[in-house]
């Protein structure tokens, strides 16, 4: 597999109008990943915990367009899917988890390099999102031994986690087979 690097998307002859257009539609999908995850029974997951499927897209930009582009991906997704989808409550819960994971995979992907695979990243930032939602809910009920159910959210997160970064791998796998945005 032809590893991808910063420089994928951002030294392109992508214009500002097209990467704009393409971060649209990254939004777009992981807004819809997440409205079809509200959907979806899991009835073998650790109660509150969910699959992350819009956590794909977050890798997949990550990967593509770095942090600063994956941060407005992801914000812009929680703020549409807190207005459409789901409660004002929910806005602060996701978003502790976005940021804390967000910042946990741009730092494993910049410290790892070569030894971390969009899998590890992935499962990274499903555990540093656990992590954040928690510490979330820890200062909404102003009690800090809500985190004693860290640890089966860890195991939960590990297994959303390896399967976000194996869909989030196939995607940025076969990037190039996508020609009309002009990326050679």
């Amino acid at each position: 597999m032809t590893k991808l690097t910063k420089s994928s998307i951002e030294h392109t002859t992508m214009s500002k109008t097209q990467r704009m257009v393409f971060l649209a539609i990254l939004v777009a999908n992981s807004l819809v990943l997440y409205i079809i995850e509200g959907i979806l029974p899991v009835p073998f997951i650790a109660p509150g915990a969910k699959l992350g499927l819009a956590n794909i897209i977050t890798v997949v930009s990550l990967y593509l367009f770095g942090f600063f582009d994956t941060f407005i991906v992801l914000a812009v997704r929680i703020l549409l899917a807190t207005f459409f989808a789901s409660s004002p409550s929910s806005f602060f819960y996701s978003i502790g988890g976005g940021l804390l994971s967000l910042f946990a995979m741009f730092f494993a992907k910049k410290v790892g390099k070569e030894n971390i695979t969009e899998v590890g990243v992935s499962v990274i930032g499903a555990v540093f999102h656990n992590i954040g939602q928690m510490l979330v809910a820890s200062l909404i009920v102003q009690n800090i031994n809500i985190m004693v159910y860290i640890p089966v959210l860890m195991i939960a997160g590990v297994g959303t986690g390896i399967f976000v970064g194996l869909s989030s791998k196939f995607i940025l796998k076969h990037w190039k087979r996508l020609k009309n945005l002009n990326l050679h």
